[in-house]
């Protein structure tokens, strides 16, 4: 089985028989395209000749490329999968990437705004502005319900019930997870539906609930642009992203005191280990916990 015909193979089974979101497909395609490259270079056309020491040369080239841990972690992690389903077809005796791993750098903790500074970062857009109304529902919309980007931009008109106050949002791999939208993005949402979006449409339909000046869908770059944008403007740093204002909603649930499986449930993590990550938990309300609980606080 040629290089080509394998990875085409393994990305069709990430796609039909474990469900993947788009964008993890098209990362993993990019890792595979850069590691069958590696290999072609040096005559290897075959999937069944692939071995331990061309994986390891090409970790240590991505490395000499000044690739980051994280990235060649991210890159064998794409290699051992398709190695494991070469092996489980039969292409490989054995899996040649088994026993290798990249050391990776200890989390970061994503950072996350205080009252204040989301404050002033949502109420940036203004509304008479052109595209004022869209920008405010979408950033309220992304702090509201701790949205992914990529949810953000998919979301359609359908998945979108202002009266009974929540969205259907389409997370990854295909999960459906139901979100409540609070009042002050619903109020911006209808303002945006009402008003803003009919003009955008110019009398053309979409079912995407955030347009852009065509009427086409929002891009991801565009959302990442504005919420810079108003950060700037806001006064509350540079290092501020879509993700930020994700983050920023779980911390404040926590703060507020909601369980980790609820935030869990919101977010759309299938593992609670990554709300953990996600969502540490504030110094201040570690003490309010300890004095209300600890019998000798």
């Amino acid at each position: 089985m040629g290089l080509d015909e394998a990875i085409d193979a393994y990305l069709d089974q990430l796609a039909t028989e474990r469900g993947l979101a788009r964008h993890t497909i098209d990362a993993y395609a990019r890792d595979l395209a850069a590691f069958a490259r590696f290999l072609v270079a040096r005559r290897v056309r075959k999937a069944g000749g692939v071995g331990t020491a061309l994986v390891r040369a090409h970790l240590a080239a991505l490395a000499d490329r000044g690739l980051s841990p994280r990235s060649r972690a991210r890159a064998l992690a794409a290699i051992h999968g398709f190695l494991r389903f070469l092996t489980m077809r039969g292409v490989l005796r054995a899996d040649p990437a088994a026993e290798l791993g990249v050391r990776r750098p200890p989390s970061r903790l994503p950072r996350a705004l205080g009252a204040g500074p989301v404050a002033a970062l949502l109420a940036q857009p203004a509304e008479q502005a052109p595209r004022g109304l869209r920008d405010r529902a979408l950033l309220e919309l992304l702090y509201a319900c701790g949205l992914r980007v990529s949810e953000a931009v998919a979301l359609r008109g359908a998945q979108v019930n202002l009266e009974a106050g929540f969205v259907t949002v389409m997370g990854k791999g295909g999960k459906e997870r139901v979100v409540p939208i609070g009042r002050a993005a619903r109020a911006a949402l209808e303002a945006y539906l009402t008003g803003e979006r009919p003009r955008l449409l110019r009398g053309r339909p979409s079912p995407f609930v955030f347009l852009g000046t065509r009427g086409r869908p929002l891009t991801r770059q565009a959302v990442w642009k504005l919420v810079r944008r108003c950060a700037l403007a806001a006064g509350v740093g540079e290092r501020v992203s879509p993700h930020t204002l994700r983050h920023t909603f779980a911390t404040h649930l926590l703060d507020g005191g909601a369980d980790l499986r609820i935030v869990q449930t919101l977010l759309g993590h299938a593992d609670i280990s990554t709300t953990q990550i996600y969502t540490h938990v504030s110094p201040t309300r570690l003490r309010e916990v300890h004095r209300r609980h600890h019998p000798r606080s």
